[in-house]
């Protein structure tokens, strides 16, 4: 009887301090990528994510069910499309915001205007910033939320398997060395990813050279001439509804000898993978890694 009442004991102590994991981490602050410090007292249960790359990630580490409002943008899993809408590319809807009274909103400082930031601080709401630039940004994100949400060893469980795929990735690389490419973000003007871009560490990620690495700004914009001297290996656009190589052509007819386009290596790719910093950096990774290997 005595052993009977020991485990019923056991058993509700278990249960009682699961729950209150649950809901408390007393005195907690979480430092955002402003270095801000977000006080966390209770685990957010109502949560508003501003940014696509954001809603992925909450996603991803199993959060999802908390998001009461996101933007027209955020599509990916599909259970996101049918979150409520608070916000498109250009505003936010703060009545909307108001009326969901979420505890935690998580903006990005590139894809959200500082006056959105001000405007949601200054109507008392609790705003988590996040500025994921790089592979590293994004795990740090990764494991804000992870405190936020009292699950810091799922989330670091999901970091060892992203970079285990990483690495396997790696073993690839000595096939494809001094292998080029260019990834134009838009081809009139023509615009392209320098070294400060995430997208430029997708592509050395996947083991190829960014022909246009030596510029310091993000997204830096070349001449046809320029492009046609550095001479890609690859060239990779973001699909469209006619993905045709001769579209290209019309508006750079001399592009015709470079090596991507003699040797039928320009791919058209997706462009919420390539261009969300979340969770699909390195499905990406992958992806491409299999697409130039394959040519």
């Amino acid at each position: 009887m005595k052993k009977y009442l020991f485990t019923v004991l056991l058993l509700f102590i278990l249960i009682s301090c699961s729950e209150n994991e649950n809901r408390k981490v007393a005195g907690k602050y979480i430092v955002d990528d402003l270095h801000k410090k977000i006080e966390i007292n209770e685990i957010p249960q109502r949560v508003i994510t501003l940014a696509p790359n954001l809603t992925e990630l909450l996603f991803e580490i199993g959060q999802g069910e908390k998001i009461i409002g996101n933007t027209t943008y955020c599509n990916y899993p599909d259970s996101a499309k049918s979150i409520a809408k608070v916000a498109d590319l250009l505003s936010v809807n703060n009545e909307k915001i108001i009326a969901l009274n979420p505890d935690l909103i998580f903006i990005t400082a590139e894809g959200n205007s500082r006056s959105d930031y001000e405007k949601l601080t200054e109507l008392g709401f609790k705003v988590f910033v996040s500025n994921p630039r790089h592979y590293n940004g994004i795990k740090k994100t990764l494991k804000d939320m992870g405190e936020i949400f009292h699950i810091e060893l799922k989330a670091d469980q999901l970091i060892k398997d992203w970079d285990k795929r990483l690495e396997i990735v790696k073993k690839n690389h000595d096939l494809l060395v001094n292998n080029s490419v260019m990834f134009l973000i838009s081809t009139s003007p023509i615009f392209t990813v320098g070294q400060k871009s995430f997208i430029h560490q997708i592509l050395t990620y996947a083991g190829l050279i960014n022909i246009t690495a030596d510029s310091k700004v993000s997204y830096p914009m070349f001449t046809r001439e320029e492009v046609l001297v550095r001479n890609p290996d690859y060239i990779l656009l973001y699909e469209t509804n006619n993905n045709d190589v001769n579209n290209i052509l019309r508006i750079y007819p001399e592009w015709n000898t470079i090596s991507a386009i003699v040797n039928d290596r320009v791919f058209f790719i997706n462009a919420d993978i390539y261009s969300r910093p979340g969770p699909r950096f390195v499905e990406a990774v992958e992806n491409l890694n299999k697409l130039v290997l394959s040519k």
